[in-house]
């Protein structure tokens, strides 16, 4: 079966990005965004989901991190739309969780085509993470819901460590998307006949 593929970019006066995706892959990332724990936590999404990915953006992180952030995931949703081609076929729900050390999150996943993100117990992360205030995650998260065009859930069960919350969340949006994208067949999962 032919593997699923497709790139995307994005060029304006804050960032400047490219993506290459492929959705059957083995968890090869090779990302560079200028900010570490972006780079961290997408390498350990997309190896977790089993997908290729390369990534590299120039941001303007002499403001702060936030369009990089957001545009990365602007990007990474489209490339995923673009290799997701008409969802026939998909699993189209996934869901993830995994410990890291004393924090637990977990995520959940519909490409149902209706955009919406649900982001819970984000006042267990410290309000100020490696230098960048911890809303750019909620950002990040949100976006590629709404590029990807699905529902996604996180939830932020309990933990003390902010880098292991955002580590646990990141896997376990790995896991669901991996279990979302998965082929069961050639028809489109809905009782509708469509996903929107």
């Amino acid at each position: 079966m032919e593997k699923r593929r497709a790139t995307a970019e994005r060029c304006s006066k804050e960032t400047r990005i490219e993506a290459s995706i492929c959705l059957d892959g083995e968890g090869r990332v090779d990302v560079a965004t200028g900010f570490g724990l972006l780079d961290h936590m997408l390498t350990l999404t997309f190896f977790w989901a089993g997908m290729d990915l390369t990534l590299r953006c120039k941001g303007d992180l002499e403001v702060d991190a936030h369009h990089s952030v957001e545009d990365c995931a602007l990007v990474l949703g489209e490339a995923m739309l673009k290799a997701l081609g008409d969802r026939a076929g998909i699993a189209r729900v996934g869901y993830g969780r995994v410990p890291m050390d004393e924090a637990l999150a977990e995520v959940t996943v519909d490409i149902s085509g209706r955009p919406y993100a649900v982001w819970l117990g984000d006042e267990l992360l410290p309000p100020v993470m490696a230098g960048e205030e911890k809303d750019v995650w909620r950002e990040w998260y949100k976006t590629l819901a709404s590029t990807v065009r699905m529902n996604l859930h996180v939830s932020f069960l309990y933990g003390k460590n902010g880098h292991h919350l955002l580590e646990s969340a990141a896997k376990g949006l790995g896991l669901a998307l991996q279990a979302a994208v998965a082929r069961k067949g050639t028809a489109i999962r809905s009782t509708k006949g469509s996903l929107d």
